[in-house]
């Protein structure tokens, strides 16, 4: 049995056009609060669980079949080159292969113990993160002065929002803020995330709104953190 999960803190509709794409034929739940992702540890996506029939995790959280290919992938025209494409279609079918050889046969299920080891650790930066993520959303949803905030907009705000109402808050934003992931990733990881989202016009436009509305705090007049970040790792990408 095959159960999908989109980790959508924006709700249903925002994930409903991929599910219908796909013309699934097993059940896709929406988890709103990422409770999953906070449950088995999971840190990206797509990644997959194998719980065996007695609901003992057989496989902990591993890559579903995906590749790093997508690195190399052209940001104006959003392709990949012809073997690298072939490569992750490799990948997904070689994983799902061990899938359904796990079903039929209880091929590649990992002793109890040894799915222990692999069981992710809760480290303070993971910890840190899923803070981050739900005081994001808790900003979202509340806004910040009145105005509306967007999935972006808390996921960058959401790392220091608790310092700016303190007194050292501006010099606190100005020399530690960092955005939400840096401390997880290698740096060449969270350049090529922020080039990915942030590099072309619309992102630049995002970034300025997110600005701007850092802005509006009492004291924060003027500061432009998030658009000082995104140079940077964009001049270092």
């Amino acid at each position: 049995m095959i159960v999908a999960i989109a980790e959508e803190s924006r709700g249903a509709e925002h994930a409903r056009q991929w599910i219908e794409a796909a013309k699934a034929e097993y059940w896709c739940l929406i988890d709103t609060d990422h409770r999953v992702a906070d449950l088995y540890g999971m840190v990206n996506v797509p990644q997959s669980v194998w719980i065996d029939e007695t609901g003992r995790m057989v496989r902990p959280p591993e890559t579903t079949g995906s590749t790093d290919h997508f690195r190399r992938m052209d940001l104006k025209t959003r392709t990949m080159a012809p073997e690298d494409q072939a490569a992750r279609n490799a990948a997904r079918v070689a994983y799902l292969d061990a899938d359904k050889a796990w079903a039929t046969t209880g091929a590649h299920a990992l002793p109890a113990d040894a799915a222990r080891r692999r069981l992710p650790a809760n480290t303070p930066n993971i910890a840190q993160a899923h803070a981050h993520f739900r005081l994001g959303v808790w900003l979202r949803a509340q806004g910040v002065n009145g105005l509306p905030v967007g999935e972006g907009d808390a996921i960058w705000i959401g790392s220091q929002i608790l310092v700016v109402t303190k007194k050292d808050g501006r010099w606190a934003l100005e020399h530690h803020w960092a955005p939400v992931g840096s401390g997880l990733m290698p740096a060449a990881e969270t350049r090529h995330l922020v080039r990915h989202l942030l590099g072309d016009e619309a992102g630049r436009e995002a970034v300025e709104r997110i600005d701007r509305r850092i802005a509006s705090l009492p004291g924060m007049d003027g500061l432009a953190i998030v658009a000082g970040a995104r140079a940077e790792m964009l001049v270092a990408a």
